[in-house]
């Protein structure tokens, strides 16, 4: 009888615990990633590229009160979608895909904050690569681009594989899902520039940093 009146007791505990919502990870319906609360009432959405420093920047000013504040008590739900701009920020922007869901956001977060060491490498690697990326097929080119700015070390740190990785890079799915992201950003939405952010489902105006958009974000909150 005891035991059954702590399992019930444990129990009610359990269900009555917190979601923990910036652990809450899905793929949304046009393959961006969604963190957070699925019934939250403001809804973030940003656009980003990886080969963006004003992006990166944001990542680094936001986490802190965007993942572990607005989205770990549920009020915000934040999604991230591609806009991409070039070979390296899509061979970025694969990788951080990989192992889905559960490791997007560390992986993306992990590239924009070592984005000065594998982007600075970027425009020698092109120089001295430009004929021979343009005789390679599309996913040979990817590989090559991602070993050659040090994408594939920072994904080996992270524990991948390098079969893994190439498996990330050629992912065909993976692929049309990015490019149809930065087609809906660059065509549909004609966005200005990234990082570009909508605040359910409306632009954010010019906001690019995060004390720019925050106010935008408690706005949104107040609204009943």
């Amino acid at each position: 009888m005891r035991r059954a009146f702590i399992l019930a007791a444990l129990t009610v505990l359990v269900a009555a615990a917190p979601a923990a919502w910036d652990k809450t990870v899905r793929q949304s319906a046009n393959g961006g990633y969604v963190m957070g609360n699925p019934a939250a009432r403001t809804k973030l959405v940003e656009y980003l590229s990886y080969t963006c420093g004003a992006c990166a920047n944001f990542v680094g000013q936001s986490k802190a009160a965007l993942r572990s504040g607005y989205v770990a008590r549920g009020a915000v739900s934040v999604e991230v979608r591609n806009a991409v701009r070039d070979r390296f920020d899509f061979a970025a922007a694969l990788l951080a895909r990989c192992g889905g869901p559960s490791r997007f956001f560390s992986n993306s977060e992990a590239i924009m904050a070592t984005q000065g060491v594998w982007l600075g490498k970027a425009s020698a690697f092109e120089a001295a690569n430009r004929d021979k990326l343009a005789s390679l097929p599309p996913n040979d080119g990817l590989k090559l681009v991602a070993r050659g700015v040090g994408l594939d070390a920072i994904m080996k740190a992270r524990g991948f594989t390098p079969q893994q990785i190439d498996a990330c890079l050629v992912s065909k799915p993976d692929q049309d899902r990015v490019l149809a992201m930065t087609d809906e950003a660059w065509n549909v939405r004609k966005l200005p520039g990234t990082p570009s952010f909508l605040v359910n489902d409306q632009l954010a105006g010019d906001a690019t940093s995060w004390s720019a958009l925050e106010p935008k974000l408690k706005a949104a909150m107040a609204v009943r």
